[in-house]
């Protein structure tokens, strides 16, 4: 049995700061060395492993128990979804189905104040809950200049419509990742992100019509920008509160195009508005029941993922239920009830393999589904998406994985509550400096999921020292890392080589930058509200 210390070289700042450099080290090879994110993960993970060892005594087994720890989490069930998410669309794009999907969400308005609140809005959500990792950014902003959208426009507005979705791309994998990493429920999390991030949600349709055209394009399309912020906002709250993250951004983004397609039987702007004042261009139309066939793999995926959701279907799988055989249970050697925290916890660290309830299960039958039910899919395409998938996200997978090993090193060392006591020392302004912390992880990464697995573990232990409920906190890393999201130099990356800027990234970052700040102004001041309130 090895127990924890929080302060290794008796004073806790320097403690503190020793156990930061890990995660220094990591932020200057990607900002200052430009070195790809694998190896400055790589090179980050040997230096965690260096003052987890040598500064603050942990056993050799422990380092490497908590290092497959973080390894299996990366693999199962965190790759699995993102993998499965990833094949489903690109499944959808061989067939032609996206095509279509494409037209239909065109051909609903040609005004195109309406066209971004439908595509970069609600389809991008949507995008974002299936895929995640770009997709929505990349997609939206390309169909945006072809519907005749100026390219640095066309990117900055679908960069800043991505914050209502951001937190939950890829079926919920940053809110199932910042739970798992700080040890909170992920219910827990997705309810206290409602409180957080919907204020700011309800204010995002009318931000992205202001800055297209300004007070008027707001007073002439009130009514359609109201519909959706209310339905849009109202059932992804109603998601997280009730289900969780998984789909909280794909049935909001479904409702949000729903909605608006229906107003448009009822209402249209009396003022079409075109950026070059030019006829939008014609686009193919397509029959009702092709768009209902080019939808379905997303339907599909929704039904499934909800059943996989709801708490009846939870509880089949939990210990007593009937099929709680399902779930394999592995002890993790090295750390499973040989590792003691400061407060005498003994780690209770196992991994669980959950073949049937995984979320990415319920994806990968919507795969199946489809495939036996479009014609156009053929078993070699279908093979050949996957391969195709591999191909494309290995080394975001693997960057996944070290940065999970490193922070599981890091949160069984007491390296991160380490960090946490001595940032704790900020007292009640502490609020104030959470969605910062994410904002910057995301910035420097690019991904909500690595931000949270970097400082979520971090976060709640601030939080407890704190005497504040550490979901609040770990919440704020996350709103944060959606804000960044708009500015990360990943997601700009994507931005403008979908739009054709390859090369003019400073472009975009000058046109975004204020409303990524603005943001996080708002998730900061918001966050310090809330602890005050929780702690009255």
């Amino acid at each position: 049995m090895w127990t924890q210390s929080l302060d290794p070289l008796g004073t806790l700042w320097l403690s503190a700061l020793v156990a930061a450099i890990p995660i220094v080290v990591f932020l200057l090879c990607l900002v200052v060395l430009k070195l790809s994110g694998i190896l400055a993960a790589g090179i980050a993970l040997v230096v965690e492993v260096v003052v987890a060892l040598f500064v603050y005594g942990m056993p050799g087994t422990a380092v490497a128990g908590a290092g497959l720890f973080g390894l299996l989490s990366s693999i199962w069930p965190i790759a699995y979804i993102i993998v499965m998410a990833v094949w489903l669309y690109k499944v959808a794009v061989a067939s032609g189905r996206f095509a279509v999907i494409r037209s239909s969400i065109a051909l609903i308005s040609p005004d195109q104040r309406l066209q971004v609140l439908l595509i970069s809005f609600a389809f991008g959500a949507f995008l974002e809950g299936a895929a995640g990792f770009g997709v929505p950014i990349a997609i939206c902003a390309a169909m945006l200049v072809q519907l005749g959208f100026k390219p640095v426009k066309a990117a900055m507005l679908s960069l800043v419509a991505n914050l209502a979705a951001g937190a939950y791309g890829a079926i919920g994998i940053p809110v199932i990742v910042g739970a798992q990493v700080s040890g909170l429920d992920v219910m827990d999390l997705s309810r206290v992100l409602v409180l957080i991030l919907q204020p700011l949600t309800l204010l995002v349709p009318f931000l992205l019509v202001l800055i297209l055209d300004g007070w008027r394009g707001l007073r002439e399309t009130w009514p359609a920008t109201l519909v959706l912020t209310l339905v849009f906002s109202g059932s992804q709250a109603a998601v997280l509160l009730l289900l969780g993250p998984e789909l909280a951004a794909i049935v909001p983004g479904l409702l949000g195009m729903l909605a608006l397609a229906g107003l448009r039987l009822v209402w249209q702007p009396k003022h079409i508005y075109r950026e070059d004042g030019a006829a939008a261009a014609s686009d193919e139309r397509h029959s009702a029941r092709e768009v209902i066939a080019a939808w379905s793999p997303f339907y599909i995926l929704t039904a499934l993922v909800f059943v996989w959701s709801i708490p009846a279907f939870k509880n089949l799988f939990a210990a007593g239920g009937a099929l709680s055989w399902a779930v394999v249970t592995v002890p993790i050697p090295g750390v499973f009830g040989q590792v003691t925290s400061a407060s005498g916890v003994v780690a209770q660290t196992s991994w669980s393999w959950t073949p049937i309830n995984a979320t990415g299960t319920a994806i990968l039958l919507a795969v199946l589904v489809t495939f036996f039910t479009t014609r156009a899919i053929t078993g070699r395409m279908l093979r050949e998406q996957l391969v195709q998938t591999f191909r494309e996200l290995w080394r975001a997978l693997a960057l996944i994985s070290l940065i999970l090993v490193l922070a599981n090193i890091a949160n069984l060392s007491g390296g991160s509550a380490s960090i946490g006591t001595a940032l704790a020392g900020a007292g009640p302004l502490f609020p104030l400096f959470a969605p910062i912390i994410g904002w910057i992880g995301v910035f420097l990464t690019g991904s909500v999921v690595n931000n949270n697995t970097l400082f979520g573990q971090l976060q709640a232990t601030t939080a407890d020292r704190l005497g504040v409920d550490p979901t609040l906190f770990v919440g704020a890393n996350t709103a944060g890392g959606a804000a960044a999201k708009v500015i990360s130099p990943q997601s700009i990356a994507i931005a403008a080589g979908a739009v054709g800027l390859s090369g003019r990234e400073s472009e975009i970052l000058r046109a975004s930058i204020f409303y990524s700040l603005g943001m996080l102004a708002f998730i900061s001041v918001w966050t310090f509200l809330l602890s005050q309130w929780g702690t009255m």
